[in-house]
C-alpha cells in the first residue's frame, strides 16, 4: 500500500509552519536581532554576545541561517583569518516583526515584576 502524500490543508497555516520553521528556536531570532543592533558579527563577537549557547549549536545556527539565506557569511583569508555576517534583505524584512516580539516581551516583563511586588 503507498503512502499518501501529505497535502498541506491550508496555505496560510503551511506559510506559519514555514517561517518559524526558518527562524524558530531558542537562538535564531536573538542571532537576527543581534545583527540587526551591530550590522556586521564576527563569529567570536556572537559566540561572547550569547554565552548561552555551545560552540557546536553556535556553528550549527549559523550554519542554518545561511543555508536559508537569512545571513550572508564572509570569509577572509588574508591576515588573521576572520568571518563576518550580516543580515540579508530577507532577514531585514523580518526585524519588524522580531522588534514587536521584543516590545512585547518587555511589557509582560514589567506586568510579570509589577505583580510580583
Amino acid at each position: 500500500m503507498k503512502k499518501k502524500e501529505k497535502i498541506c490543508p491550508e496555505v496560510a497555516t503551511c506559510s506559519v509552519d514555514y517561517a518559524f520553521k526558518r527562524i524558530g528556536g531558542k537562538y535564531k531570532g536573538k542571532i537576527l536581532w543581534y545583527l540587526h543592533e551591530h550590522s556586521i558579527l564576527r563569529y567570536g563577537e556572537l559566540s561572547r554576545t550569547m554565552s548561552d549557547i555551545t560552540t557546536k549549536l553556535l556553528t550549527q545556527t549559523l550554519w542554518e541561517l545561511e543555508t536559508d539565506h537569512l545571513i550572508d557569511r564572509k570569509v577572509y583569508h588574508e591576515g588573521p583569518f576572520k568571518v563576518e555576517y550580516t543580515l540579508t534583505e530577507v532577514s531585514n524584512e523580518l526585524i519588524p516583526f522580531i522588534r514587536y516580539l521584543k516590545k512585547s516581551g518587555n511589557k509582560q516583563i514589567k506586568e510579570e515584576l509589577k505583580n510580583a511586588k
